[in-house]
């Protein structure tokens, strides 16, 4: 039988949430009995099952339901549940990351240590493969299923499971994730604004311009490559000039976009060699920090950002072969679906008309998550936090700074329901010498319970080694050279220049 577990004087002194006139939530319980016995038939499906977890190795015992819905002909959308033996009574749907969703036991487990329930969905492919979507070409069901609507039929299903299971509806229910996952995110705030109390989207690819860059950016340095010790001589020379403009030398430009250094002044006097750059690399990385844009425009190149240069490569093909590792964010599989079967465009070939018909295609129209009118989101006291690694190398923090702004200027509720963040040196969802780690569900959670918005977010590496204050937009963190630095007291969160 489920039981309300008893609350320790200390946890009850800790609580920065209450329910009702003072009343700490309880913690509701479950157990393996209860899983075996679950009726799975709340889900209206014959294929679903359910399975008790015991916790091992800190992780916490949980019941897992796993199920496929097939919301219309043609859509096979796998979805996992993890539902805490101790349930704190919230939900929290998890994104996936390139083209594929996620219903991995790993990125479950945070919200399962925290006693959440958690909502998982392979987003309409069972395929792990982030760079294999060619699927979304061939079945039109399951790439609408990975455009919006598994996201949505996951939470839908996911909070009856709970409410059958636990014996009464969740208090809250927050969604997070990260690349595609956040995409997923805005998309919820866009497309099902009653789905989620409070979303998190970090580094989100909400366009198609993210894969139009990869391919412009390959076309790019395919006319002046790069050496790994080219880019880190890039790097090296950006952080002499800009690294201490945040009043610490860390090897971290907090505010690359006021960073003034120019390619031109590593241009060699005469031949090649390691302490300089050739002509044609310079044209390259300017063409890199400017961006593109489109003949409508719009950006076909978002611009990168000065100082995490040495990462670049991970998704960039700065070598001058004009591949990346992404295939060009994996476009070039949907080169059928956007201009028929035989078609003669490639990654090498690709224009400008090119990039407006895949801007203009009926699946960006369901892909892309660019609508910054969430009236609707915000007016059911829907939260709102993005946030962006300044040194991403994959979808730029220049887009999700103009979404960001878009929504705050189209939205007056935006001001106390929204929140955005750049992260100084972290890649694309973590990395980077920046202090990529950051607990976004808490702060979440923080601000859902307290009414009260965050301004800033600590974030550290794993190793300790570093930690630092990440600030709201527009501003930005200066250390005041006073106290350790790792130390977030010594630091002020200050207007941009």
């Amino acid at each position: 039988m489920r039981t309300l577990a008893a609350v320790s004087l200390t946890a009850l002194a800790l609580a920065a949430c209450t329910t009702g006139e003072g009343e700490a939530p309880a913690t509701i319980m479950s157990s393996a009995e209860d899983c075996i016995s679950f009726d799975t038939s709340v889900l209206g499906v014959e294929n679903a099952s359910a399975t008790w977890v015991d916790a091992a190795e800190g992780a916490p015992a949980f019941c897992e339901v796993t199920a496929t819905l097939a919301p219309a002909e043609g859509s096979t959308l796998g979805v996992v549940y993890r539902l805490p033996a101790e349930w704190n009574g919230k939900l929290l749907g998890i994104g996936g990351g390139g083209w594929a969703g996620n219903v991995t036991l790993m990125a479950a487990a945070d919200g399962l240590a925290k006693g959440y329930a958690t909502l998982q969905t392979d987003g309409g492919n069972a395929g792990t493969d982030v760079w294999a979507n060619s699927w979304v070409a061939e079945r039109p069901e399951s790439a609408t299923d990975f455009s919006h609507r598994a996201i949505h039929e996951m939470t839908v299903a996911g909070k009856a499971v709970a409410a059958a299971f636990y014996g009464q509806e969740h208090r809250r229910a927050y969604f997070n994730g990260c690349s595609t996952g956040g995409r997923m995110a805005l998309m919820e705030a866009q497309r099902y604004p009653d789905d989620y109390d409070a979303i998190i989207a970090g580094a989100p690819v909400y366009t198609l311009q993210v894969q139009t860059s990869a391919v412009f950016r390959n076309q790019t340095f395919a006319a002046g490559g790069f050496s790994e010790a080219d880019l880190q001589l890039v790097q090296a020379s950006v952080l002499a000039q800009c690294d201490a403009a945040d009043g610490l030398e860390d090897s971290i430009v907090n505010d690359p976009a006021s960073c003034g250094w120019q390619p031109s002044s590593l241009q060699c006097s005469g031949a090649k060699t390691a302490q300089c750059l050739s002509a044609p690399q310079v044209t390259a990385l300017q063409t890199a920090y400017d961006g593109v844009r489109a003949s409508d425009g719009s950006w076909a190149m978002h611009p990168m950002r000065r100082g995490g240069e040495a990462s670049w490569a991970m998704f960039v093909g700065t070598d001058g072969t004009g591949q990346d590792p992404t295939g060009g964010g994996g476009l070039a599989n949907l080169f059928p679906l956007f201009f028929g079967q035989g078609n003669s465009v490639t990654l090498a070939n690709f224009n400008d008309a090119n990039y407006l018909a895949v801007r203009a295609s009926p699946f960006a129209q369901m892909y892309e998550a660019a609508n910054p009118d969430l009236s609707a989101f915000f007016e059911r006291g829907g939260r709102l936090l993005m946030w962006h690694g300044e040194s991403d190398a994959g979808p730029s923090p220049v887009g999700s700074l103009e979404y960001a702004q878009a929504v705050m200027s189209q939205n007056p509720a935006a001001t106390d329901q929204f929140r955005y963040f750049t992260l100084p040196g972290v890649g694309h969802c973590r990395g980077g010498p920046g202090a990529d780690l950051v607990d976004y569900v808490s702060a979440m959670d923080d601000w859902v319970e307290s009414g009260t918005a965050p301004e800033r977010l600590i974030g550290s590496k794993p190793d300790g080694s570093i930690t630092r204050p990440h600030c709201a937009w527009p501003n930005v963190a200066r250390f005041e050279g006073q106290g350790e630095a790792n130390d977030p007291a010594g630091w002020s969160c200050v207007p941009r220049t």
